[in-house]
């Protein structure tokens, strides 16, 4: 039995625009070289973003999640590379760009949000500095209109009074505030997708919902598309129109929020749903729901569906299962043959 989620409460999701999809992901494979063998972290995935869409993408640490992001912005550590597949912006291939191409699409058309906003912000230049500077070289304004910009954006992120903290440093902030900086750098030249990697890690649970409220603000009044990555499924419920679960590299399920996490039909996203607390008393005084197992090696791996080894409906040809998650005629769908 599945805990409650909340799917998107308060005002309805905004409905996609009749241009399509703004991005198009088509069997990216990113590998990385290791002692061991090579290793897959993204395996032929596949999903796309509608203009105007937020995209969740949701599974545990190491799933592939974030380096999914990063293999869109061309950012994937050394090293690691895209071994195959496509990425198109705007009906634009970014597989195979320059280094000067990916530069100039990096915060101006596609703009990001890292996990850690201590770890991304330099600590020896004030945020102002670091804000401007993205607007000076992205935009090409000069200093004064860059400073009006940055403290516009200070404003509107809600970091007060926003001309006197442009001066101060990033150790004089507390976490939801630098984070609150870093969403000012991300949309200051008004990228038309946004990617945020897990935003509201180690943050209180009252600022978390500060900080989704403001992407939610923000990509509406900018009419921008959105990927939130989370391991937190009732992030995904709150913020986002579609959902692709990833398990150990692999798209094992994808769909619109609702059919995904009501109707649920991989065993993974039916037991990641299980692990959600509810808020029902617990009368019979049993514990949360864990996943048996972990995350397999991926440098073992071979064929089938990797979540095998923890699945209680396993069969044995799910050891040599395609994963391929195309069916078009429906835009729910799974990779389990007996979902």
């Amino acid at each position: 039995m599945t805990a409650p989620i909340s799917v998107a409460p308060g005002a309805p999701p905004p409905v996609a625009d009749e241009r399509g999809a703004i991005l198009d992901v088509t069997d990216l494979t990113v590998m990385f070289p290791t002692e061991r063998g090579a290793i897959r972290p993204v395996h032929d995935v596949t999903f796309s973003v509608e203009h105007g869409q937020t995209l969740g993408i949701v599974g545990e640490s190491g799933s592939g999640k974030s380096v999914s992001l990063r293999a869109l912005l061309g950012l994937v550590p050394s090293p690691g590379r895209i071994e195959s597949g496509h990425i198109r912006f705007e009906g634009r291939e970014l597989v195979g760009a320059t280094a000067a191409e990916l530069r100039a699409m990096r915060g101006r058309d596609i703009g990001m949000i890292f996990q850690d906003p201590m770890a991304s912000l330099n600590p020896v230049l004030t945020v102002g500095d670091q804000l401007t500077e993205v607007i000076r070289v992205k935009l090409g304004l000069g200093r004064r209109a860059a400073t009006d910009r940055a403290v516009e954006l200070f404003e509107r992120v809600g970091i007060h009074p926003a001309s006197t903290r442009l001066r101060s440093y990033p150790h004089q902030f507390s976490g939801g505030m630098a984070q609150r900086v870093m969403i000012a750098i991300a949309v200051a030249t008004r990228p038309r997708l946004l990617l945020a990697d897990e935003p509201t890690t180690a943050l209180d649970v009252s600022v978390q919902d500060q900080v989704l409220d403001l992407l939610e603000d923000l990509r509406r009044e900018e009419g921008m598309s959105m990927i939130i990555v989370s391991h937190d499924i009732g992030i995904i419920a709150r913020t986002c129109d579609a959902v692709a679960v990833m398990y150990a590299g692999r798209l094992l399920e994808r769909g619109t929020v609702d059919q995904v996490l009501r109707r649920p039909r991989h065993p993974y996203t039916r037991m990641l749903l299980a692990t959600v607390p509810s808020l029902k008393p617990n009368v019979d005084g049993t514990r949360l729901t864990s996943i048996a197992g972990q995350l397999p090696d991926l440098a073992t791996l071979t064929m089938g569906c990797p979540f095998a080894p923890r699945c209680a409906q396993a069969l044995p040809s799910c050891s040599t299962l395609d994963l391929t998650l195309d069916q078009p005629t429906d835009a729910h769908v799974s990779a389990c043959p007996v979902a």
